[in-house]
């Protein structure tokens, strides 16, 4: 989709907010650029893009402001240095935090008469402008609709919803199912490695199959926790505990099963708790309550 060059300003020049201003740049989009270390705004003013003094006139510059700083008190504290020069503009806020921050920093930004996105950027540095970038955004339909064209020049673009913090915390379940991946494969790789087989052949030729093949069961199983009809359609969750295989294999190969025993322990407690004939989604039940209704 081709969209008009716009005038973008981003304010927090590490990695990532450089990637984002050379993908705007890219883009054809006319760019101002602000770090408090100067220095760092080099590379990208090189390659096209302004630079400016302050965060207020980075923000006089631009219609929409993309922020990436460390956290939440670094991103209010340019919010606050630019103050009432956010007028009518649009923040972007892409640092990492909690979907509170979130919400309290979006009442701040509308008390300066400007609109705010909260963003999820799951992408490294060097997938920014690439076809599998993606960023998560969430807070007010206009807004994102408005900028949506400019916002594709870094990442894919998804709307959440209009409240502020769906994207911190779908960022976070999204990480959250990343680091589970990565304790699956770091129990599996010292299994292999204690029993003296390379692990990147067994991982090249034997994981990453199983785990493609196996992943096609998630949607079913969300459509259970959404349903929270947990009725078995194959192995049920009593069958899956009833032996502590992996457990009793890893311990004898003197391999710790601090990563595995939690799982286990918690699909335990699933059939304490009355699903041992359902599915092994079910302990979703255990881990939190479920929302009486979803945000818009």
């Amino acid at each position: 989709m081709s969209t008009a060059p716009a005038s973008v300003a981003v304010l927090g020049l590490g990695s990532l907010g450089t990637a984002l201003a050379d993908a705007f740049l890219a883009a054809g989009h006319r760019v101002t650029v602000w770090n408090r270390t100067a220095a760092k705004a080099d590379g990208p003013v090189a390659r096209g893009a302004a630079r400016a003094a302050s965060p207020g006139d980075a923000a006089e510059a631009a219609g929409l402001i993309v922020v990436c700083v460390l956290d939440y008190r670094a991103a209010t504290l340019l919010v606050e240095e630019a103050g009432p020069r956010l007028k009518g503009r649009t923040v972007v806020n892409v640092t990492n935090g909690s979907p509170g921050e979130a919400r309290v920093l979006a009442e701040r930004v509308a008390a300066l008469g400007a609109e705010y996105l909260d963003g999820g950027v799951m992408a490294v540095p060097a997938m920014i402008g690439g076809p599998e970038a993606l960023v998560l955004y969430s807070g007010p339909e206009e807004a994102f609709a408005r900028w949506s064209g400019v916002l594709e020049a870094p990442a894919r673009p998804v709307h959440l919803g209009t409240d502020p913090g769906l994207a911190p915390l779908a960022d976070l379940a999204l990480l959250s199912g990343m680091y589970g991946m990565f304790g699956g494969f770091f129990q599996a790789a010292a299994l292999v490695r204690s029993a003296g087989l390379p692990v990147a052949g067994f991982t090249e030729d034997l994981l990453l199959p199983w785990l493609r093949a196996i992943g096609g069961i998630l949607p079913g199983m969300a459509a259970k926790v959404d349903s929270g009809d947990y009725s078995a359609t194959g192995s049920t969750l009593a069958m899956q505990v009833s032996h502590d295989s992996i457990g009793d294999v890893s311990r004898a190969q003197g391999v710790s099963t601090e990563l595995f025993a939690p799982v286990f322990e918690l699909m335990r407690r699933g059939v304490a708790a009355g699903y041992g004939d359902g599915d092994m989604a079910a302990v979703v039940e255990l881990l939190g309550r479920r929302s009486a209704s979803r945000a818009g």
